[in-house]
């Protein structure tokens, strides 16, 4: 079975590499298949070792080679498949292959194809890397390889500024949070003497409490900026400058639920330490409403998905802090495909629309994009959490997760989160499909995304649909590595009337988002509202980063370039460097190239030499 962990890993580098070769020539289709081709083996191996673990309850683990050895410091580059990192591959593997073959048709017409085919497959890479490794370092390796393939993604368009920056923001923010992550990772081998998780997780107990706090804190610290968690946040929705399939696979699917699945690794210590826990997931249920608010009056498609995102990004952690872990991880694994699938269905309008992302000028589209709006539909009731579709099976055991532990205000928060995504998922959807034509048929021209971009979103749709009906099958297999956990305190009754109520909601969400967009939605006096004003300028956080972060730092950091740098550390240099210049010109006359000259001038200094040797030894 080894043969297939390495096709699995591989496989998306070598498409990487060999369209790596053609990235600064002409479009060739070529590099679009054949990293698509081999993003389908890779979720071939991957499916494989799936239904191999599943069938044979046996943990596979490989060393490619020792990496780190000094002294008593061991890493070797290896890799675990388990019940945990087997799911992340098949979804990882899953989403990225059908985003590839979407990008064919998104991209077709871009200069940049063939390097952004290069930097997709690296991207998928370096993920695999970060849910495959055994220890941290590894983990740290794939950790920082989907951070700089992200910077190289959003910014894609490198010659739009907004691209730039945005990419740039992405990659600083998430350095922050990476500090975090190093930080706990120096504090596990300070006190253990390894990152193997094995090695980790047996000795883990033996810690402290005050220690344990200390590596939790600083190990959801990196998730946070993997995860875009408050207040390391803004970057997410900045990042949808980048090519649409970029906002699906890394934005939705993959990258930024890294933080959700190292929180769900790293379980064995979140476990021991019960208030590190349920403070994120009190940061989740505040990141869940607070995104979702967002979302409801920002009229850029791309962003509303983007905070959808950053939602139920929210809810994962929520579970995940309460020791959920094994839905934390369903509901990682549903969102993935029908949040991947939305995105991808906003790039067939951009498509359609001529690059429109404004929803105001959209409306009526379902007679143009039949297929895309079926599909975005349906993911939207998935998102949602309508019955039976995936989202409501994973989203409704996060609320009976908050209601078992008695956090009644975390439930009501992700209770009233339910029905705010109900209603602008269904607002997008009005806006865009359904509601009132809002463009010109001169200046616009919409038309259908080809069959083989549609093909590749029908796989994803129909696993947005029947993901939550294998619940069963993956509570028996992955709590086999994970805590079981089961609602304990809800009797059949209860559990029956939280599904009712969050059920409820969520339909009233959708009837109120379609009853207000079929007729055209609120009026413009909303928009003079002190609330609009609010939610539409994100909080005004940005505006507070820039004014007391980013300008101070600028002004500290020009104070520093001109007060330490040059006239401090460059003047000194610069002395230093005038006076041995001086020395050298008044000792150059000394080498005048006359024998007589140059013998007189040893035998002084041999005569120095003796009186020099001569002194010391008398002393």
């Amino acid at each position: 079975m080894e043969k297939y962990i390495y096709i699995a890993l591989f496989a998306p580098l070598v498409g990487s590499l060999v369209a790596a070769l053609f990235s600064m020539q002409k479009k060739t289709l070529f590099t679009g298949v054949f990293t698509s081709f081999m993003l389908a083996v890779s979720m071939y191996a991957s499916l494989y070792l799936l239904y191999f673990v599943y069938t044979s309850d046996l943990i596979l683990h490989v060393n490619l080679f020792d990496w780190i050895v000094v002294g008593n410091l061991d890493i070797p580059f290896g890799f675990i498949v388990d019940e945990v990192s087997v799911v992340m591959m098949s979804v990882v593997t899953v989403v990225s292959t059908m985003v590839h073959i979407h990008s064919i048709g998104y991209m077709e017409h871009d200069k940049g194809f063939n390097r952004y085919f290069s930097y997709l497959s690296a991207f998928v890479f370096s993920m695999l890397v970060l849910v495959m490794a055994d220890n941290f370092a590894v983990l740290f390796i794939g950790w920082e390889g989907v951070g700089v393939c992200s910077w190289l993604l959003i910014g894609f368009w490198y010659h739009k500024e907004s691209a730039t920056w945005a990419a740039n923001e992405a990659f600083i923010m998430n350095r922050v949070g990476d500090l975090g992550l190093l930080l706990g990772m120096f504090l596990l081998y300070w006190h253990i003497g390894s990152l193997q998780y094995e090695i980790v997780f047996a000795q883990i107990s033996t810690l402290e409490n005050s220690t344990l706090v200390w590596i939790a804190a600083l190990l959801f610290l990196g998730a946070m900026g993997k995860s875009a968690q408050f207040p390391l946040h803004t970057w997410l929705a900045d990042a949808m400058e980048g090519p649409t399939p970029v906002s699906a696979l890394i934005h939705a699917a993959t990258m930024v639920t890294a933080g959700v699945y190292l929180v769900v690794r790293v379980n064995e210590l979140y476990t021991l330490v019960p208030e590190v826990g349920y403070a994120i997931a009190a940061l989740g249920a505040f990141v869940a409403i607070f995104a979702a608010s967002m979302a409801l009056v920002n009229n850029d498609m791309k962003r509303i998905i983007a905070y959808s995102t950053l939602s139920q990004l929210g809810y994962m952690f929520v579970a995940a802090g309460l020791g959920a872990y094994w839905v934390a991880l369903f509901h990682l694994a549903a969102h993935a495909f029908f949040k991947s699938v939305l995105f991808l269905g906003a790039g067939n309008v951009m498509h359609a629309m001529d690059d429109e992302l404004d929803i105001r000028k959209m409306g009526a589209l379902h007679n143009k994009m039949k297929a895309t709006s079926i599909i975005m539909t349906i993911a939207s009731l998935a998102l949602a959490g309508i019955f039976p579709l995936a989202g409501f099976f994973s989203k409704d055991k996060i609320l009976e997760a908050a209601f078992n532990a008695d956090a009644v205000v975390l439930w009501a928060i992700l209770w009233l989160t339910a029905g705010l995504t109900a209603f602008y998922s269904f607002r997008l959807v009005m806006k865009i499909f359904f509601g009132p034509q809002n463009y010109s048929n001169e200046e616009f021209h919409p038309h259908e995304a080809k069959n083989f971009v549609i093909a590749a979103m029908i796989p994803l749709a129909v696993l947005a649909v029947i993901a939550g009906w294998f619940e069963h099958s993956f509570v028996e297999f992955v709590t086999k590595t994970l805590p079981t956990w089961e609602a304990s305190n809800l009797n059949h009754s209860t559990a029956w009337i939280l599904i009712l109520v969050t059920s409820a909601v969520a339909i009233g969400g959708i009837l109120v988002a379609v009853f207000k967009y079929k007729k055209g939605g609120f009026s413009k006096s909303w928009e003079d509202k002190a609330i609009y004003k609010l939610l539409i300028n994100q909080y005004f956080i940005p505006k507070i980063y820039e004014k007391f972060i980013s300008k101070p730092y600028y002004a500290v950091s020009v104070w520093m370039w001109k007060t330490i740098e040059i006239k401090l550390i460059d003047a000194t240099v610069d002395s230093l460097a005038h006076y041995f210049n001086k020395l050298g010109v008044k000792a150059r006359p000394i080498q005048s190239g006359n024998l007589s000259s140059s013998l007189r001038l040893m035998a002084v200094g041999l005569i120095f030499g003796l009186i020099f040797a001569l002194v010391l030894s008398v002393l």
